[in-house]
């Protein structure tokens, strides 16, 4: 699979959330969270303008998605426990950006932008290109 991009890479930044980064946002009052969004809409219009996004999207709360159940003949075949194949962690994926950028730099340029990066909620990582 051959991988077409205008600047070079693709990146996709993720923003996490966590049950604690929940409670601060539903403690906002409606006009902090609209300043909050303003933040994600202007950095979006922003990449938009640049030529640099191709996709982001603000995802559903995790309860509303389904985690699909590892099968205990596949961690077999692999030599793996087959005692609760769970996810541990407490943060999940929030909303996504991705960015076709010349450099990982300005990929991570356009993720410090990213209203809860200063929360260490934010991660970069290139698109495998195959």
């Amino acid at each position: 699979m051959t991988r077409a991009t205008l600047k070079g890479m693709k990146y996709l930044i993720m923003v996490y959330g966590n049950p604690r980064s929940r409670a601060v946002w539903d403690s906002f009052t409606d006009e902090q969270r609209a300043a909050g969004m303003a933040e994600h809409t202007a950095l979006r219009a922003a990449m938009d303008a640049a030529g640099e996004l191709v996709l982001a999207e603000r995802l559903e709360d995790p309860s509303t998605g389904t985690r699909l159940p590892a099968q205990p003949a596949a961690l077999a075949a692999l030599g793996l426990p087959s005692d609760g194949p769970f996810a541990e962690a407490k943060e999940h994926l929030a909303g996504f950006y991705l960015v076709d950028c010349a450099s990982p730099e300005r990929a991570r340029e356009w993720a410090a932008g990213i209203p809860e990066a200063a929360l260490g909620l934010v991660e970069v990582r290139p698109v495998w290109a195959g």
